[in-house]
């Protein structure tokens, strides 16, 4: 499951949760910081047969059940995608900008790919193929009915084949015949464009979408997945204790099938197979939970969809790090709990009113402000969190609009904490439930005992990582696992450089919060040096590893930007600190000692106060300073959450995100910010706006939204990206090329 939440995501409904965990013991210094614990090492291995598979899931499962089964009441999440950067070019082709990623070399899916000869983008379910030359579009298809365009997707391409990854529940492509109502987990499609193009097969997970990535033409999907156990409702009569052991003894009973991760399979002459994973290619911690599954799936895009080569471990996961040679996924035990949410920041002027009307509250990083979020195109909108919601009563709204009489959008919406979903918490899926009473097993069951009534306290924060070797084609290789204090902000938390994995977290204790940037061996993951201390009682907005130098971003009510030398891996230091309003959510190398923040201005009690461009001069380590900021009142990114919504073109040293505006009255949606940066400074170049849809003859027209997602250079053009279709701008002056419209 990715961080944070599109904006144009499925419909949230979030409830309180009721989380049962282990007890842990906090260390603190005098300044109240959680000190670095020896975590140990988690050294994966593989069960011996199925039946001892099936005894150690059923034995680990046992101990996390509770009243509510796996986890706590059902809920229902959006489902997002991750960061961005570029790709290779192909040969004859135009010059041209491709996704912005956080490794090169590693693609990431995106709503928009381009080869400089081709745009090709899905939008509501149609695939669409445009040619760079004549700016016609050239090819179409449609993936999904209808009543399902509102689900979000993305696209991987190579050469002639893309992959078009619907990360939603209940996908079903367009004339396909659902072998059951609904399924409950993501789909990928398999399309091939070198005529017309056409479907030649798909791949179905079992589970909820984490990530995938693509380093040449070879796919790695991450799904995760949990035990397929019905746990009938209780209803009121019995206590939560009698719930817990009447839960632990369906589990005792749980047949290998409710564990094994299974996929449908369909091949390009249409032919479907349902399949599960090997007992064999399962491996496990030497603790482990048995309430989640991760696997992950191989296969060469270029190929045919035969096979996936799936690997799977008893773990969980929510961010995934990919470098040409390693993939790393990684999770946080304690994700199932709210994070606290910063104070409402007062001042003694009033409150300006923020782009929803109600006062801007200062958000914690994966947590989202107190407003509503909404995108026209779907309808949807994302939980309004209330200001009084604390961790241990979260305080969720859902709220629903109709297309004639839709809500402002969130500005701005900062990278979200893992929403718990059905396939993690473990809340039995509604379809393919393995019956309790299924065929005894000869594996002996686990003991079943009584357990108190307690109140349950937090686990400790702490991050797992695994590492596999991706290197050769097929399954990966799994490497090493490892433990390190606090939590992920998202996978540029995570980099590999010269045989070591820097890992960047955040411990809280109550209030008190402090971050670190921690090194390990990449080949056994044990710690070889740290460096703590940042941002005492602050947390990570931004990170960015480049080369030996590391980037940290900090704030709660102002921003110190701090710099580290990494070049010891025994020995990182902290050499460098800026403090200033406001705060960077995401760090843009741009060249020999610069580097750009693209983030939130706030006043110096810390209350945000619109989009702002940093432009720093990084070249001292020991004395960084902000050249110029641009600054836009009462507005938000999409680039401040989502990287992939960030271009900067190197060459011209434009800069281009999209830009959400509030005129004090009405949201304003649809542009493009352009910028120039060169060596000292941030410069405004212009705006690049969508024409909006005409409502006459078209009564869901209005429903589009105009708002600019993307943008690419092709040559010497820009072209940027939105519900409504494609627009060409020249990059000079940005005078109108073309407008490709989506019909």
């Amino acid at each position: 499951m990715r961080t944070s939440i599109r904006t144009a995501g499925a419909v949230t409904l979030a409830a309180a949760l009721l989380a049962t965990a282990c007890t842990s013991t906090e260390t603190k210094t005098a300044a109240g910081r959680t000190s670095p614990v020896d975590l140990g090492n988690i050294k994966l291995v593989s069960y011996s047969d199925c039946d001892d598979m099936l005894a150690g899931l059923r034995a680990a499962t046992a101990k996390n059940v509770g009243p509510w089964g796996i986890g706590g009441p059902v809920v229902m999440y959006a489902e997002s995608t991750s960061d961005a950067a570029s790709a290779k070019r192909s040969a004859g082709a135009p010059e041209h900008s491709t996704t912005n990623t956080h490794e090169a070399g590693v693609d990431e899916p995106d709503l928009v790919k381009t080869d400089g000869n081709r745009v090709i983008t899905v939008n509501r379910g149609v695939l669409r193929v445009v040619d760079a030359a004549t700016r016609k579009v050239t090819g179409t298809l449609k993936l999904v009915n209808a009543e399902q365009a509102w689900a979000p997707a993305d696209l991987l391409v190579s050469g002639d084949r893309a992959l078009v990854l619907f990360s939603g529940g209940g996908i079903i492509p367009y004339g396909a015949t659902a072998k059951r109502a609904a399924s409950p987990g993501p789909r990928y499609v398999l399309v091939d464009l070198s005529g017309k193009p056409k479907v030649i097969g798909s791949l179905t997970p079992d589970g909820s979408h984490v990530d995938v990535r693509m380093v040449g033409s070879t796919v790695r999907i991450v799904v995760r997945s949990q035990p397929r156990i019905e746990f009938p409702d209780a209803g009121p009569d019995l206590s939560d204790n009698e719930r817990t052991r009447r839960n632990a003894e369906i589990v005792a009973k749980a047949p290998i099938e409710a564990w094994l991760p299974k996929y449908e399979l369909t091949t390009a002459d249409g032919s479907t197979s349902d399949r599960k994973v090997d007992c064999g290619q399962v491996s496990h911690p030497v603790e482990y939970s048995g309430t989640s599954m991760l696997t992950v799936h191989s296969f060469d895009l270029s190929q045919a969809l035969a096979e996936t080569a799936p690997i799977s471990v008893a773990a969980d996961g929510d961010t995934v790090y990919g470098t040409g040679s390693s993939l790393y996924v990684s999770s946080n035990p304690r994700w199932w709990w709210p994070r606290p949410i910063d104070p409402m920041v007062i001042e003694d002027a009033p409150a300006t009113p923020s782009p929803t009307g109600s006062a801007t509250v200062t958000p914690a990083p994966g947590t989202s402000p107190a407003v509503v979020t909404t995108s026209a195109a779907t309808s949807a909108v994302t939980p309004a969190v209330t200001p009084a919601a604390t961790a241990a009563t979260p305080a969720v709204t859902p709220a629903s609009l109709s297309d004639a009489d839709p809500a402002p959008s969130l500005l701005p919406e900062p990278p979200a904490s893992p929403i718990p979903d059905p396939s993690a918490t473990g809340t039995a899926s509604p379809t393919d439930t393995v019956s309790p009473t299924g065929t005894a097993s000869p594996t002996p069951t686990p003991e079943v005992t009584p357990t108190a009534e307690v109140t349950p306290e937090q686990p400790p924060e702490e991050t797992e990582i695994h590492r596999f070797d991706i290197t050769a084609a097929g399954a990966p290789r799994y490497v090493a696992s490892g433990k390190v204090s606090g939590r992920l902000l998202n996978q540029y938390s995570l980099s590999e450089h010269e045989g070591h994995l820097r890992v960047a977290t955040t411990s809280t204790s109550g209030q008190d919060s402090s971050s670190a940037v921690y090194v390990l061996d990449a080949d056994t993951l044990a710690r070889t040096g740290e460096v703590g201390g940042l941002g005492q009682g602050e947390r990570i907005y931004s990170v960015r590893f480049i080369g030996p130098v590391g980037y940290v971003v900090t704030f709660k009510q102002v921003d110190p930007l701090y710099t580290l030398d990494l070049r010891d891996p025994a020995a990182p230091r902290k050499t460098g600190e800026l403090k200033i309003t406001g705060y960077s959510a995401y760090l843009h190398p741009a060249g020999d000692g610069r580097l750009i923040g693209v983030g939130q201005e706030a006043s110096e009690q810390g209350r945000t106060l619109g989009t702002q461009v940093s432009l720093f001069d990084v070249s001292d380590p020991a004395n960084p300073r902000r050249l110029s900021q641009m600054f836009q009142k009462d507005s938000g990114s999409e680039a401040e959450w989502d990287p992939h919504a960030f271009l900067y073109w190197a060459k011209t040293g434009m800069a281009v995100l999209p830009l959400s505006s509030w005129t004090g009255t009405e949201q304003t949606n649809g542009t493009a910010l352009v910028l120039k940066i060169d060596d000292s400074a941030v410069t405004r170049t212009g705006t690049v706006v969508h024409p909006r849809p005409e409502p006459a003859g078209n009564a869901r027209a209005a429903s589009y939204d105009p708002g600019i997602r993307r943008s690419v250079v092709i040559g010497d053009s820009l072209w940027t990206v939105s519900d409504l279709g494609l627009k060409v701008s020249d990059m000079k002056d940005l005078a109108d090329q073309a407008w490709i419209p989506f019909s």
